[in-house]
């Protein structure tokens, strides 16, 4: 039996599933910002740009696509291993490229770890390219960079934490 690929919004309900898939695949970071609160939001802000892939209601591959207004951003671009080399990951992009370009956006951005050499090959292939720029992260929440490498569950007992006091001037 031949199946097809379809590709549909990524709602709220394909949370968990999204998070397994992302905690499998090299080079998909789950940090802050991933807690299902914070997804809701993202997805509320960027209505209908993420996107998740399936075969018979099985999810091959999602990503998070959202924009500020001026730039397009794509994050957690994954597929399945069993999908692989099936162009789903072409599908997905095709699919966040055009949303983004419908919301009046000009360029996208994705950031690709540098020890990520499939996600280097992935972009570059479909014609995505190296700008040479340094990235750079400041944490807003107060909590030091070894917390956001937190696996959620511990993150969020964390952000439930009283804030911590500021230093006396």
């Amino acid at each position: 039996m031949i199946t097809q690929i379809t590709t549909r919004e990524f709602v709220l309900t394909d949370y968990d599933c999204a998070v397994a898939l992302w905690k499998t695949v090299a080079g998909v970071e789950i940090c802050e910002g991933d807690s299902r609160e914070e997804i809701e939001a993202y997805l509320r802000r960027n209505p209908g740009l993420s996107r998740v892939a399936e075969e018979n209601g099985v999810m091959a591959g999602a990503v998070l696509c959202g924009h500020d207004g001026r730039r397009g951003w794509l994050y957690h671009l994954a597929v399945a291993r069993q999908f692989r080399r099936r162009g789903v990951g072409r599908l997905l992009l095709a699919d966040c490229v055009s949303a983004l370009r419908s919301a009046g956006i000009r360029r996208a951005i994705v950031l690709v770890g540098g020890d990520n050499s499939l996600g280097h090959e992935f972009w570059l292939q479909n014609g995505w390219e190296n700008i040479d720029a340094l990235a750079l992260t400041f944490n807003l929440s107060g909590r030091t960079e070894s917390a956001s490498r937190l696996p959620l569950q511990e993150r969020s007992r964390e952000s439930s934490a009283p804030e911590p006091s500021s230093p006396k001037v």
